[in-house]
């Protein structure tokens, strides 16, 4: 079996239960702004950055929608949260951080959040201190499902992609991580896989209480 000798990981979905509480901040905001459908539309948006999530809203609502006002509005109330340290923090979280740690194994986050926004979440969360690389999404011009920003974090590590584990959530997520070369690990979490994760990943678990227990199987 191959071994890996570095571990990137993506940050809303897999390092912070947040997807369902950012979720429930655009509900609230499209409530205000009569934005319909609302789910489906963020649920296509998980894993791509800003800038391809406000192509993927005006194609949703058209070029009338006051993209702009329900934007501040939603990130407005997620980032109060945020900026309080209200971010739960995925189970199992924190022990695979540190094991890994612990183990010398370099560690990388790919985020298609804001470099800021994830400097700021990870650190009032206490998470900051564990990562070698730190890469957000305004550091690439292409957004997941293309594996730049992936890409990007190998070569800060100075590794190949083809030598790391991708921990994702999203489908675009996993599809970056794919298209990177590297082992894919998926852990989902609103979205479940369907037929095509299921190929893409190489493994699927349910937590990152599994991924502790089988990593040790993976990397050097």
């Amino acid at each position: 079996m191959k071994k890996y000798n570095a571990v990137i990981f993506d940050m809303d979905g897999v390092i912070f239960d947040s997807e369902k509480m950012y979720m429930e901040c655009c509900i609230q905001a499209a409530k205000i702004f009569g934005a319909e459908n609302i789910e489906k539309v963020v649920l296509s948006c998980i894993g791509v950055n800003t800038e391809n999530t406000f192509r993927i809203y005006r194609e949703a609502y058209g070029d009338d929608f006051p993209l702009e006002e329900f934007w501040k509005e939603a990130t407005g109330r997620f980032a109060e949260m945020a900026q309080d340290g209200l971010l739960p923090v995925k189970e199992g979280a924190q022990a695979l951080l540190s094991f890994l740690r612990e183990k010398n194994i370099p560690l990388a986050l790919a985020s298609s959040t804001r470099t800021e926004m994830v400097l700021r979440e990870l650190k009032a969360a206490g998470l900051d201190g564990y990562f070698d690389v730190i890469t957000g999404g305004d550091m690439t011009s292409k957004s997941k499902p293309e594996p730049d920003i992936f890409l990007l974090a190998a070569e800060k590590l100075g590794v190949s992609a083809a030598d790391c584990i991708i921990i994702e959530d999203s489908f675009n997520g996993v599809r970056a991580a794919r298209a990177a070369g590297a082992f894919v690990i998926m852990v989902p979490d609103i979205a479940q896989p369907d037929d095509e994760m299921k190929m893409a990943a190489d493994l699927i678990l349910p937590s990152l209480v599994e991924v502790r227990e089988k990593i040790t199987e993976l990397i050097l």
